[in-house]
Order: C-alpha cells, then sequence, then structure tokens
C-alpha cells in the first residue's frame, strides 16, 4: 500500500488544489517534507536524482477518515517505475513479456536492420565513389564554363574591334554552338557515368526506405495502442482513454510521456483505492535542466502540454478552487498621461495588457470603458500579467506603428525595479542568453543557444537586505519573460525575483515593476520620460 499516515493537527482546504497555479497547502508541504527525508535517504538514486526530477505528493483521506499522503516521481527513476513507498505507473509499460515490450522489441530490431544496411561496407564504398565522382564532375565542368567564357569574350571582342565578314559571324556563331552543345553532352555523359554507381545504391537505399515505413507503421500503432492503455479515472468514476481525451486538443493526439507525470499518477491511484483528494504539489530535486529554470526544492505547477487536458478530466467531480489568473484585480490601472495621440498607463500587477481567452479585465479593455468618445486602444508593448509598470497605449494605428518602430529600433529606455530571492554574485553586468519558446509548456520560455533569440539585461544591484537583493534591470531586448528568466536561470543571476510563480517561488505578487520609460512622442518628436514609483 502506497498511502503514508500524516499525524498532525493541520487543517485540510476547502477545496482541492487548481494544480496550474497553486501555493502549497501546509499539509502537502508537510507530506513534502518527508518525501525528501526519504529520498535523502536512498543513497541508490542520489546520482541520478542530483541531476534533476520532479516528485510530487497528494494528500488523501481514506474510507476512514485517516489522513495521508501518496508520493510520485514523474517518469521513471532508476530505468523503474515500480518503486515501493511510490504509487505505480498508471499503466507498466516496462512489463517483461507484455504487449508493448514484445512490440519495442520488434522495433529495436528494425532499427538494427536499418543501421546494418547504412553502415553496410559496399554502400558506404558506392556512396564515397559517388561523391568523389560528383566533386571530378564538377571540376571537368568549372574548367570547361571557365573555357566556354573565355571564348565569349574573345568572340565579343572580335565583334567590337571591327564589321566582321559574313562567313567570320557565322564562325563565331558556329564555335558558340558548338560549346553549348558540348556542355550539355558533358553533362549527359556525367549522368551515366553517376546512374551506374547510383542504381547499386538504390538497392540499399530502397530497402532501408522500406524498413523505415515499416518502422513508423510499426511506432505509430504501438504508440496508439500504449495511449489507449492509460485509461484515465476521474472522481466520478468516469473512465477516459488518452487517446480519447487527446482528441479534443489542437495536436488530436497525445504528447510522448502524455500520463506519467506526478499528477495522473498520484489521483489515478487514489481513485482506484478510494482515496478521497485533498490538496496536491510537486517539487523538483536537483539540479536545473541546461535550459529550463528549476530550483532545488521549489514547487511547480503541473505542465500544460501533457496534463491539462488530462487532468481536466480527472479533476470533474472534486470541489477545485478557482483559477486565479481567472479572477479580476482589485486595484485599476492609473492613467499618467494622456494626450491626443496616447496614453501613458501605470498598470496593477495582476492585470493583463490586452484581453485574453477569458473574460478577465485587461488594460486595453479598461481603456476602451472609460474613453468618452469611440478610441481603440492599441497596446504598443506588453507588461506580463503579473508584472506592474509603466504601459504606452497608442490612439490610432499608425501611432502605434509609430511607436513601435521605436521598440524595433531599440529606442525606447526601460528601466524596470526588482526583489530578487537571493543576491547577485556581482554588483553589476549585462547578462545574454537567449530565448525561446517551450511549446509544450507555455508560456514558459527556456534558454537556448541554437535557436534561441538575442536576449541581454544590463542589471545593477542597489540595496541588499534579508538574503534578497533589490536591482535595477534594464532590458536592451523585449523577449517574453526576459527579464524573469534572466534572474532566476543558473547562467543569469540565479536569483529568481520574489513572487515568480514560473520561475521561482509563489508570492503575494510578482515583485517586478516598471519603474521608468522613455519614448519620442509619435508626433511631436518630444522626447518624453515617465516615472512611476516602485510599490514594494
Amino acid at each position: 500500500m502506497c498511502f503514508h499516515p500524516l499525524h498532525t493537527d493541520l487543517k485540510k482546504p476547502e477545496r482541492f488544489t487548481y494544480p496550474f497555479f497553486y501555493t502549497p497547502h501546509p499539509l502537502c508541504r508537510l507530506a513534502a517534507t518527508e518525501v525528501q527525508r526519504y529520498i535523502a535517504s536512498e543513497k541508490r538514486w542520489q546520482e541520478e536524482i542530483a541531476r534533476g526530477k520532479m516528485f510530487g505528493v497528494l494528500v488523501v483521506e481514506n474510507e476512514q477518515g485517516q489522513l495521508g499522503y501518496l508520493a510520485a516521481y514523474s517518469g521513471l527513476l532508476s530505468e523503474r517505475n515500480d518503486w515501493p513507498y511510490f504509487v505505480p505507473p498508471v499503466y507498466d509499460l516496462l512489463k517483461p513479456d507484455g504487449y508493448f515490450q514484445v512490440h519495442e522489441a520488434e522495433i529495436t530490431q528494425l532499427n538494427k536492420q536499418i543501421l546494418e544496411l547504412e553502415k553496410n561496407p559496399v554502400r558506404l564504398q558506392l556512396l564515397q565513389s559517388l561523391d568523389a565522382l560528383k566533386k571530378e564532375q564538377e571540376r571537368e565542368l568549372d574548367v570547361f564554363r571557365r573555357q566556354k567564357q573565355k571564348a565569349k569574350r574573345i568572340r565579343d571582342e572580335h565583334r567590337q574591334s571591327g564589321v566582321l565578314s559574313a562567313e567570320e559571324e557565322a564562325n563565331l556563331i558556329r564555335e558558340s554552338q558548338f560549346m553549348k552543345a558540348e556542355l550539355r553532352r558533358m553533362k549527359k555523359r556525367m549522368e551515366v557515368q553517376r546512374a551506374e554507381i547510383e542504381q547499386k545504391l538504390e538497392v540499399y537505399n530502397n530497402r532501408i526506405s522500406e524498413l523505415k515505413r515499416a518502422r513508423k507503421q510499426l511506432s505509430d500503432a504501438l504508440q496508439h495502442w500504449l495511449f489507449s492503455q492509460f485509461r484515465m479515472l476521474n472522481a466520478k468514476g468516469e473512465v477516459r482513454d488518452l487517446c480519447c481525451i487527446f482528441t479534443e486538443t489542437v495536436h488530436g493526439e497525445p504528447p510522448a510521456g502524455a500520463g506519467e507525470c506526478c499528477a495522473p499518477k498520484l489521483l489515478q491511484y487514489a481513485y482506484l483505492h478510494h482515496l478521497h483528494p485533498v490538496c496536491m504539489a510537486e517539487f523538483w530535486w536537483g539540479a536545473s535542466p541546461k535550459g529550463e529554470v528549476r530550483h532545488h526544492l521549489h514547487y511547480y505547477p503541473a505542465c500544460r502540454s501533457k496534463c491539462l487536458p488530462i487532468l481536466t478530466h480527472m479533476l470533474q467531480g472534486l470541489d477545485v478552487e478557482p483559477n486565479p489568473l481567472e479572477e479580476n484585480v482589485s486595484q485599476l490601472p492609473e492613467i499618467i498621461y494622456e494626450d491626443a495621440y496616447l496614453w501613458v498607463v501605470n498598470k496593477p500587477a495582476g492585470m493583463l495588457s490586452v484581453p485574453g481567452k477569458s473574460n478577465r479585465l485587461s488594460v486595453s479593455s479598461w481603456l476602451q470603458q472609460q474613453s468618452d468618445v469611440d478610441v481603440q486602444p492599441f497596446v504598443v508593448h506588453r507588461l506580463d500579467m503579473d508584472t506592474s509598470g509603466l504601459l504606452i497605449v497608442a490612439k490610432s494605428a499608425s501611432d502605434y506603428k509609430t511607436l513601435q518602430s521605436q521598440f524595433a529600433l531599440r529606442q525606447v529606455k526601460k528601466q524596470y525595479v526588482a526583489l530578487l530571492d537571493g543576491i547577485p554574485k556581482t554588483k553589476e553586468g549585462m547578462i545574454r542568453l537567449p530565448l525561446r519558446l517551450d511549446p509544450m509548456n507555455r508560456p514558459y520560455q527556456v534558454v537556448d543557444e541554437a535557436y534561441g533569440k538575442d536576449a541581454v539585461t544590463e542589471y545593477e544591484v542597489i540595496s541588499v537586505l534579508d538574503g534578497k537583493a533589490r536591482v535595477v534591470l534594464r532590458p536592451q531586448t523585449g523577449r517574453t519573460h526576459q527579464l524573469r528568466v534572466h534572474c532566476a536561470h543558473a547562467d543569469g543571476l540565479n536569483c529568481p525575483i520574489v513572487g515568480d510563480r514560473l520561475y521561482g517561488t509563489p508570492s503575494e505578487r510578482l515583485y517586478l515593476h516598471a519603474e521608468r520609460i522613455m519614448f519620442r512622442h509619435p508626433v511631436t518628436k518630444e522626447y518624453l520620460s515617465f516615472e512611476a514609483p516602485t510599490p514594494f
């Protein structure tokens, strides 16, 4: 049994955790502490989990009213999914002689055959011979083309030197026609030379293509079969497999690893054993992956690409906390400046810059409500919902384009103030970490040296108190979540911004404020500077 009793007087929450935005309940923290103590005692895993692993806890109540918790890890641990103490997988794909293992062995055998053909010495020799022949032919063609160009220059010089006789002109034309025809004959001869080798190669390549098609068909069928075995329960007792659940998503099919994260495993075990879910949390153990931001023992929301569709089904029948992101903030924006062409607004933390999928109030919609005339607000740049501070909004499409061009040319100067959960090693400097969206876990951004967009931030520590640093941040580029990732990432300041629910630890707010902005007026061209005092 994976049920671990909890002996505590802590009060249970009134509603179950909303898994995509939460502050861990004290019961979850207590359970997580016990799990962490157990993990630390298991020396056989230390080297592996030190590289980074997600663990989860689900506080539950059994049929006798006893409080306890379940523990899980994401994916595999030391190539196993059945370690005692933790809940088992929803479906055991590692079961020896099981359907999955048998058919995966067939795919492995196909991989072996493909590799043997690709590395076949005769095929490799043919490839080498074909490559050498192509290079030699290209050199021969290059020599002839230069000769052809030289002959053309000489003909042109003859024509320019004076009047040619009809016979002389005919000779020049015949020479030109001959060289063009000779080039075509050379190419045809070379094609015949290559064809002999290519025909021999085709025997190998056709077989490789045939095996790859068979592998893809087998792999797709096995993947579909596997996802059909993940039959997920919900609190109502209803069952839907992953294939059915993901038909309603954009891609229409489950991504790799779906159903193997902590949250689905924990809820599935609870439902199967008639345990009532009380609250849930997931924490990271070990080092952060190179591109992502993960901090040891910090809590993180469930991933959206794999878990959002699954948990939307599995949480039906439970009284779940509302999504805080869909609740309107009580504080409204403040208009710092307004003229006939634009607004400069001080946006409160928790408000969207532009309308989103929910009915949540945004700066754009609020401005439209405040305007006495029919004016369409054009938000020139964005602030994260969790970030407060100055925002420029144009009153016409033309002024919007003019202002946006200043951002594109990096002529707009912005300054932010942030409170960091830690103290950077250096007092000032420049952070250069290229960023891109993690499409499998929106809206997270990851550092990617190969495919990320250039992102540069200047920083300066202005004060330190109680282990927290107050810093000024001056972004030189405007990437999504740039300041948040640059502060939190191990190759940046390695100090997440206080209250950062995505890259650090949630708090009552994100301690990041856009306090100053400087730009040229789109019409008068006057240089404007605005400041909004930092509210923390």
